[in-house]
């Protein structure tokens, strides 16, 4: 049976207490944290950056899976590598061409980091065909960027299939993760349809049950 990943966001968690709310998913056996970055210009909305990567990446033992909705992304590619960043997902919406999205594949590895590419909710899933076999990750958006807290979108589940088959066809080893609107219900679709690495947040942090629900989406 696949071993389904779960990386817990923690856009959604508490500020206030943020190493501690780390420190209760790693308890709880998570296996990646994801960042979600947002620079209010590619996203209609700003979260953190940098800096916040840097002070907690080397607080806990889990992967620190970093997703840039940010524009320019082979600009500051580098500097969120440097960061603790070891998977590094970015945006094909954000490059004005097929030539930069190879390029900023290219840069993260050249850092020793793990390429990711991700597609928002309207951009069709063929377009990451080309991409596939130097990637390491794809990252369906399952709801619009830029805000937590949002409905899962169906659509997601047939992108999610076309990459399962696309991948395995070409025995590649890249995973496909999938973000927004996870919860136990939708979590089972994704991972019917093929998923690898399933992004929740406000799912998980705040509740009283919180190994109980990344056990839950594991099984």
């Amino acid at each position: 049976m696949k071993k389904i990943l779960v990386a817990p966001s923690i856009l959604s968690a508490d500020f206030n207490n943020l190493l501690h709310d780390i420190k209760e998913v790693e308890k709880a056996k998570a296996d990646w944290l994801h960042f979600d970055v947002m620079d209010g210009h590619f996203v209609p909305n700003i979260s953190f950056g940098i800096p916040v990567l840097k002070s907690i990446s080397k607080s806990h033992s889990m992967v620190n899976d970093v997703h840039i909705m940010i524009s320019e992304p082979k600009k500051y590619a580098p500097e969120f590598i440097k960061s603790g960043a070891e998977f590094l997902t970015f945006h094909y919406e954000a490059c004005k061409d097929d030539q930069e999205v190879f390029e900023v594949i290219d840069l993260i590895h050249s850092l020793n980091g793990k390429a990711g590419l991700s597609i928002k909710p309207n951009t069709k899933v063929e377009i990451l065909d080309k991409f596939l076999e130097k990637l390491d990750l794809v990252l369906v958006m399952s709801v619009e960027p830029g805000f937590g807290g949002q409905s899962f979108i169906p659509s997601a589940l047939d992108k999610i299939a076309y990459l399962r088959r696309a991948i395995d066809e070409k025995g590649l080893p890249c995973l496909i993760e999938v973000d927004g609107g996870i919860n136990g219900e939708t979590a089972k679709l994704c991972k019917e349809a093929g998923v690898d690495v399933l992004v929740a947040g406000s799912y998980l942090f705040g509740h009283d049950d919180l190994a109980k629900r990344i056990e839950g989406l594991k099984e």
